[in-house]
This record gives structure tokens, C-alpha cells and sequence, in this order.
């Protein structure tokens, strides 16, 4: 009863006490992503002219850039190949020109301020229209009903606790919406195994259908609950992974302690949720919701291509062929665009020595090592890099250092620490395998 009320009641309730027009847009999105590939791809050309040919008018930096390249945005509905001669754009591109990027139609408004985590570098900041925001929270729903999640059915979310006390309106804004979405927020600030009891305790009491989180998260609360010997099963039905790149290894862990399955998803603060993984027996690549952005593939030298983004709904800031640095596979099938082996950014490579390594490398090293549950890799000033194991059993120390150090002799230096050790960035506090000392 409550779960129907939820979503017949209390969200419909929430859309018009707010102005918002979410549920029209989300069935919209399900007719539209049910249409044959052909057809959408067809439209989705048309679209990104149309975007791209009203950018050149209202965004001065688009403006400028469609006058000296002669880009013809018309020829793009015909033939995709012909973007390919619009220049790519890039987050120094974006921090650079700032209100450039923006459309002079929106002058004056309001507009909705999303920023970039800030776990690779500075934060750069994103504008949503209002339109824009309703049709992202509609994706959201979408992919959610790919998670197989019943309308209003609980559902959980893992948010990092912030030292400071935000205002009234915006609190009381955040309890409507989870009233509305019958969602409630579990705040984490330790990894400690005191944080992390809280947090199964937490988990324990809502017991949701689906929990959205860093899968770093509950990667860490899954090791606590298995070493402490927990029944965790039934607990919750859907792990949907978010902010960081969900590994084999933390997928399997989370899959057996909890009993769920995991889902994985990929998106940005620029453009929201791009692709999905949907519920299956097995894993799946994620489908791109491609009403949501154009996906392109760039080479890069580590192997797996970037992905390059533009897109279609944000009319206030629209982002055209947006170098996102993720690295991930793009592909097609019967069905549509789906993305896969997403390994991280494009900068993930660290230096021991004369020598550059992608990370994923390095996992596969530290793989090899009897009883490490994490590793973080810490690029110093002057070259040197740090490694930090996640490794309980003391006794095991001097083996794996003997270990590393024919790998690498000096060149790398060894710290064992526990969750709460490894470096968290950003204003999200998301975890990542290579973290940079210099821009701490």
C-alpha cells in the first residue's frame, strides 16, 4: 500500500506542487527508446542537426567556432561522418570560455548549476533549463524500470555526510523528493568498521528493493560483512553501481554477500545518465540511452577509445562532441548503441621509473597477491608513486613487500592501511584507483 501510494499519490503530487513535468517525459522516453534502431538513429541525426544548428546561433563560443570551421550542421542529419569536422570540445574548453558556453536565449533565467565531481581535477560547472532537469529525472525512471524496480518501491542512496548545515529550503526540498520517490539517504563519513556498522545497520532497517551508491562503498561494507561472518542475503534486490568504475572483482563480492544482482550505469554531471546496464541473468554491456546524447569513440594510446558525447536536451548549455575522458568500447547492435569495458579515464596511467602503466595493468599485478581486498596508487611530486594495499592479514605483510619489490625494486613505495586510508576526491568523495598527490 505504501509503495502505490507513492507512486500514485505522493509523486504526482510532488511533479505539480514543484512545476515540474516529469511522468509525460518519461513515457515519451519509453515510447521513444521502443522504437526500431533504424528509425531512432534516424532521428537522433535530425535532432543533433537541429541542436547543433540552434547552438551556432544562441552560444557564442558555437557561434564563433561554426563561422571560422564553415560547419554545415544540415549535412549531419544526412550522413553522420560529416560531424566528424566539428572540433571536439574538452573541460579546459568549458572552464575557459565559461558563460560563452551558455545560450543568449536564457539571459537572465534561472538556470540549475550541476558541477563535475572534482575527483580528476578542478570542478567545472554545468547548466540545466528546467526542461532539461525534468527530462534527466525522467532517464532516471526509465533506466530504473531496465533495473526491473516497481513503481514507488523503496529504494535507497549512499551520499558522503557534509560538515556543514545546508539551508532550510534545500533540506526541506530533499525530504519532499524522497517522500515522493520513497527513497531514503544512508550519509556516510568513516570507513572505519564503526561507519561501516552503521551503514549495514541503516541498510538493515529500510531493507530497499534497490540501493544506488560508489561501488568502492560497498565493496568495503561487503569485506566488513563477510569477515564478520554477517547474513547479509534479502537485504536488498538491486545494486545499481554509480560514480566510479564497477570492477569484476567488487561486482562479484556484492552479488555474493548481498545476494542482489548488480546493475551498472554510466553518466556525467554534463549530460546525466548515459547508458544502462539492464537486468539480466548475466552481465550485459550498458545500453546508451541515446535520446539522451550522440556517442561517438576517440583512439587513445592505452587501447580502449574515449567517449565523446553530445547532447540533446540541454537547450541552456549544449555540450557538442564533449571529450567526457572515460574510457569505454562503443558499439552497435540490433537493439542500439551499447557501451563496454569502461576502464576509467584517460589519464589513469602512472610512471614507475622510465615506464607508464594504465591502472588496470597494476590491478592485475595486485590481483596476484594473496589477501589484498583494495589497492589506491598515489602519483607524488618529482615522479615518485606510492601504493597502498588493503591487506587484514598482518603476517602477509613482508611477503607481498618482497613481492612488489621485484616488480619494481624502490622505484614504488608500500603502504598498508585499511578502507579508511585510501584517499577519497572530490566533493563527492569518490574513490579512484590512481589519485595525484599534486592536485590534492
Amino acid at each position: 500500500m505504501h509503495r502505490l501510494l507513492n507512486a500514485w499519490l505522493a509523486f504526482p503530487l510532488a511533479e505539480s506542487w514543484t512545476g515540474r513535468s516529469i511522468r509525460p517525459k518519461l513515457h515519451l522516453l519509453r515510447q521513444d527508446m521502443g522504437l526500431p534502431f533504424a528509425e531512432r538513429k534516424r532521428r537522433r541525426l535530425a535532432r543533433l542537426a537541429e541542436v547543433i544548428d540552434r547552438a551556432s546561433h544562441e552560444v557564442p563560443y558555437y557561434r564563433d567556432l561554426v563561422r571560422t570551421s564553415r560547419f554545415d550542421a544540415k549535412r549531419v542529419a544526412r550522413d553522420e561522418q560529416y560531424l566528424a569536422d566539428l572540433p571536439y570540445l574538452t573541460k579546459d574548453i568549458l572552464r575557459e570560455q565559461g558563460k560563452r558556453m551558455l545560450s543568449e536565449r536564457y539571459d537572465g533565467q534561472h538556470l540549475e548549476l550541476r558541477k563535475t565531481g572534482g575527483s580528476t581535477g578542478p570542478t567545472t560547472a554545468i547548466y540545466y533549463d528546467r526542461v532539461a532537469l525534468d527530462w534527466s529525472a525522467a532517464v532516471n525512471l526509465l533506466v530504473r524500470e531496465w533495473a526491473g524496480k516497481p513503481p514507488g518501491a523503496k529504494e535507497v542512496h549512499l551520499a558522503s555526510r557534509f560538515p556543514e548545515v545546508f539551508p532550510w529550503r534545500d533540506r526541506a526540498k530533499e525530504s519532499c523528493k524522497c517522500l515522493a520517490m520513497n527513497r531514503a539517504n544512508i550519509f556516510i563519513d568513516t570507513f572505519e568498521p564503526s561507519g561501516l556498522e552503521a551503514i549495514w545497520r541503516s541498510l538493515a532497517r529500510h531493507k530497499p528493493y534497490l540501493l544506488q551508491g560508489h561501488p568502492s562503498t560497498m565493496y568495503a561494507l561487503a569485506v566488513h560483512l563477510r569477515n564478520r561472518q554477517v547474513e547479509a542475503k534479502g537485504q536488498l534486490q538491486v545494486f545499481e553501481s554509480t560514480g566510479e568504475v564497477l570492477d569484476a572483482r567488487k561486482r562479484e563480492l556484492i552479488e555474493t554477500v548481498f545476494g542482489c544482482r548488480v546493475v551498472d550505469r554510466f553518466g556525467n554531471a554534463e549530460c546525466g545518465v548515459v547508458a544502462y546496464e539492464p537486468l539480466a541473468l548475466k552481465r550485459q554491456p550498458l545500453r546508451v540511452v541515446d535520446a539522451v546524447a550522440w556517442p561517438e569513440n576517440l583512439a587513445h594510446e592505452g587501447g580502449t577509445p574515449e567517449i565523446v558525447l553530445s547532447g540533446l536536451l540541454n537547450r541552456a548549455m549544449p555540450l557538442l562532441r564533449y571529450r567526457t575522458g572515460d574510457l569505454g568500447l562503443l558499439s552497435q547492435d540490433e537493439s542500439g548503441f551499447v557501451l563496454d569495458r569502461i576502464m576509467g579515464r584517460v589519464h589513469d596511467v602512472v610512471q614507475i621509473g622510465p615506464d607508464r602503466f594504465p591502472t588496470h595493468y597494476i590491478q592485475d599485478l595486485v590481483d596476484r597477491l594473496d589477501g589484498v581486498e583494495e589497492f589506491q596508487l598515489e602519483q607524488r611530486r618529482g615522479g615518485a608513486l606510492r601504493l597502498r594495499l588493503v591487506v587484514p592479514n598482518a603476517e602477509s605483510h613482508s611477503a607481498i613487500s618482497r613481492r612488489v619489490e621485484t616488480w619494481w625494486g624502490k622505484r614504488v613505495e608500500l603502504e598498508f592501511t585499511d578502507f579508511a586510508g585510501l584517499e577519497r576526491r572530490g566533493w563527492q568523495h569518490k574513490f579512484r584507483y590512481l589519485v595525484d598527490s599534486a592536485a590534492a
